[in-house]
């Protein structure tokens, strides 16, 4: 099954153009890093998935189902959107168990009594995201790291077949990151995970669960394909417009800037 479909896909606004000719394709099986610079055309491309905002031209599908012969508020109940902005928008004094079944109805707060079951799939989410501790606690309490987590979990509980996840790590510290990041690659892992996009400007943060990456600038689609033959030094030097080295451990990619270049 295709997951997402773009032929051909340009924005424009305000006369500018936001994205340009964009083909891409995400098929079952897949998961996905879309790396970019700020203004990039990331965040306008996941508008874009998730029938926020039209093509100029061109065709889009979402989870096989081609805009304009779908009900986009429908089709939104089967993508997940997990954003470190999302935070600022929930009730700082519910509790964590509440915060994640509103992701049920993607409500802001609780409109329908819970029942039995939501509470079971809410902690087994909450377990399964290294999480379970903070059942019970006002989400205020909860560190940064630990928020994005309950978020993941919020947005897996309407059980999505797609989830963008966002620059998921922005605020966090080195231990917080690393631990989010090996939550996601346990979720990734399982048998049941939807499929995901995970949006960065941080390369040492593409998991080995992401077997693509998409490279993204000025609204362009730069280059796509498996991880290891985007993330290299030669080609995210040219990506990058300035020399980087890229060194692969653990099965992850880190990038630095040579010495001498930052001198100058």
């Amino acid at each position: 099954m295709q997951i997402i479909g773009m032929n051909g896909v340009s924005w424009s606004r305000d006369h500018k153009m936001i994205l340009n000719e964009i083909e891409w394709q995400v098929n079952e099986g897949e998961h996905w890093a879309i790396l970019g610079l700020n203004g990039s055309g990331k965040t306008t491309l996941l508008n874009m998935i998730n029938g926020y905002i039209w093509p100029s031209s061109g065709q889009v599908s979402v989870l096989g189902h081609p805009f304009g012969s779908v009900d986009l508020r429908e089709l939104r109940k089967s993508i997940g959107w997990v954003s470190s902005s999302f935070q600022e928008r929930l009730y700082a004094s519910d509790k964590s168990q509440h915060i994640v079944i509103s992701g049920k109805h993607a409500s802001i707060g609780l409109y329908a009594e819970p029942n039995e079951e939501d509470f079971d799939k809410a902690k087994e989410l909450m377990e399964r995201l290294s999480c379970g501790h903070l059942y019970d606690r006002s989400y205020q309490s909860c560190s940064q790291g630990e928020k994005q987590k309950l978020l993941i979990a919020r947005a897996l509980m309407a059980s999505p077949k797609l989830l963008i996840l966002d620059e998921a790590t922005n605020g966090l510290d080195f231990l917080s990151r690393e631990a989010l990041l090996s939550s996601i690659s346990e979720l990734a892992s399982g048998s049941d995970a939807p499929t995901m996009l995970f949006v960065t400007h941080h390369i040492e943060e593409i998991l080995p669960i992401f077997n693509k990456t998409l490279l993204i600038r000025k609204g362009e689609l730069y280059s796509q394909g498996n991880s290891e033959a985007m993330l290299t030094s030669e080609n995210l030097t040219s990506f990058f417009e300035t020399p980087v080295q890229v060194q692969w451990q653990n099965q992850r990619a880190w990038m630095t800037i040579p010495q001498e270049d930052r001198a100058e």
